[in-house]
């Protein structure tokens, strides 16, 4: 009887004990289809591993709504410090970066636009910048332009 009561209490103890460490249970997944998507990144970071970060999130939205670039469009529209990381001059420190951004520009994953403002105000002209990247008048405009008047979601 002893030895009984003693593996109840051991099992409430690791119940209780189990509890405390998921108070409020686990994570659930649950399964979503998603459609194709329009959407406009945001992009300002001048820091190479957070632009391959983007890059990730950008290429992983793709997969999951079908990869189909008729059906969707993913448009990445830079401006500040982001824009140096596409400059020719910095290409043997960000050659990995260029290479995986331009593959999936070329697959035609997402398109990538530099603010010629911004680029300009850096000392960049079109001719400094990576062929793979369209320059556009104005950031801001283009990011207000693709959700406005096309209906991109908005995401940073």
């Amino acid at each position: 009887m002893r030895n009984s009561l003693l593996i109840m209490l051991m099992m409430l103890n690791s119940i209780s004990y189990a509890d405390s460490e998921a108070p409020w249970g686990h994570g659930k997944l649950t399964p979503t289809a998603y459609a194709p998507q329009k959407v406009v990144y945001d992009v300002t970071t001048g820091q190479a591993d957070l632009m391959d970060h983007v890059l990730d999130r950008a290429s992983y939205l793709s997969t999951i709504t079908g990869a189909d670039p008729f059906d969707q469009s993913i448009v990445l529209v830079l401006h500040g410090s982001s824009i140096a990381l596409f400059a020719i001059e910095h290409t043997d420190r960000y050659r990995q970066l260029m290479q995986r951004a331009e593959s999936l520009v070329t697959s035609e994953v997402l398109k990538i636009r530099m603010c010629k403002v911004a680029a300009e105000l850096k000392g960049y002209k079109p001719e400094d910048i990576h062929g793979f990247v369209e320059l556009v008048p104005m950031g801001d405009a283009e990011i207000i332009r693709l959700q406005y008047e096309e209906g991109y979601a908005y995401m940073q």
